[in-house]
């Protein structure tokens, strides 16, 4: 057995989800089980380079996690070889970084969007083509508990023919004007000048989950808000939001299979979890939330009778039995990296590129441009 060293340049780390997600629930727990093991027995250990505009922060971040090197210089792009490069970063900075990374050499994985725009997405894969790096986007949705025992169903037949699928995601961001309910989110996510959007953020997660759970997207009609018009941001000072930050959508999928999709950062929640998925079929349906799934079948289905004169009778919530409630997963983020990492080393097929990620900016430019003109757009197939 043979321990190989991979570094990795992190960038993005002081932010929420590189921090967390990335850093403390995926990297370092592959470095304390001492690298991903191949199927030779060979480990792959990662070595992080902490990458960011801040030092001083990259400088804690590294204190506390045990971590050797850390940098603001942005040059170590190019001058760190045989390395992969990790983006956490903002949109608005991401296609300039994964040009210059796939440009010297580095394998890419990245957070999305991959781009503000259609056209940079699309520039970002013809450079990765071009290059022959390897390329991997993080579609974290897809390794949720609840939606991988979603997807058994589907697989596994039990809905029969799918009709519908409800996505209800969403939650109440505090705008930070009372000091004690301070806002959950960073600011720029309400800025359109720093690539703030819920449409962008959440469509791009929206495409791959219907895509590769339920059906290939084909149409979309989408209507996007601006509910809450000021907000303070982390210095205190209030600004104007002008990004979008709610939306609601119907989208057609492969079969005549309908979507509908409501996103919110202006809702409170009254739901099994942050968000639902439910599929409807002709044998039976299920809703999923981040980690647990439940169903009705055929057979289970109540019989409902409308009376609007009588108090209903029937608990609704009742009628679903519990599936696959003892299961157990790894965090879904480490176990997308550990797929990256061994497709890297010639095992596995990692099918999650950067051609996934134009795909996501794609669903997202096509539901800005419906909400604009008021109407129903195509989603046509990518040449990439």
């Amino acid at each position: 057995m043979a321990i190989k060293k991979l570094p990795i340049i992190m960038h993005g780390i002081t932010g929420r989800m590189g921090y967390n997600q990335h850093l403390c629930n995926s990297m370092l727990p592959i470095i304390k089980e001492g690298g991903v093991k191949l199927s030779n027995g060979d480990r792959i250990l990662p070595e992080p380079i902490l990458l960011g505009r801040n030092k001083n922060k990259l400088a804690q971040i590294a204190r506390d996690k045990n971590i050797n090197q850390f940098t603001d210089d942005y040059s170590i792009i190019e001058s760190t070889e045989n390395a992969v490069f990790f983006d956490a970063g903002t949109t608005l900075m991401r296609p300039e970084l994964l040009e210059r990374a796939m440009k010297a050499g580095q394998h890419i994985y990245c957070e999305k969007p991959i781009g503000m725009s259609l056209t940079e997405a699309e520039n970002i894969c013809r450079i990765a083509k071009n290059t022959g790096v390897k390329t991997g986007i993080v579609m974290d949705k897809l390794f949720l508990p609840g939606l991988l025992k979603l997807k058994r169903l589907v697989n596994e037949g039990f809905f029969g023919r799918i009709v519908s699928i409800k996505i209800d995601f969403g939650y109440w961001v505090f705008s930070g004007e009372n000091k004690e309910q301070m806002a959950q989110r960073p600011a720029w996510n309400y800025k359109k000048s720093e690539g703030g959007s819920i449409i962008f953020d959440m469509m791009c997660h929206w495409r791959y989950v219907l895509d590769h759970i339920i059906a290939p997207v084909q149409s979309v009609d989408c209507v996007g808000v601006t509910a809450i018009k000021h907000r303070v941001d982390e210095k205190g000072q209030t600004y104007t939001a002008d990004a979008d930050d709610a939306f609601y959508a119907n989208l057609i999928l492969q079969d005549g299979i309908m979507a509908q999709i409501s996103s919110s950062w202006c809702t409170r929640v009254n739901r099994d979890d942050l968000v639902t998925f439910q599929v409807d079929g002709t044998q039976g349906s299920a809703v999923a939330g981040l980690t647990q799934c439940k169903t009705q079948s055929l057979a289970q289905t109540p019989r409902p009778v409308w009376n609007p004169d009588q108090p209903n009778t029937i608990n609704f919530t009742e009628q679903w039995q519990p599936y696959l409630a003892e299961a157990t997963f790894d965090n879904g983020f480490k176990t997308q990296w550990e797929m990256f990492i061994k497709s890297l080393y010639g095992e596995g097929n990692y099918i999650y590129t950067l051609n996934e990620g134009a795909k996501g900016v794609q669903l997202a430019q096509l539901a800005m441009q419906s909400w604009k003109e008021r109407r129903w757009l195509d989603v046509q197939a990518l040449n990439l």
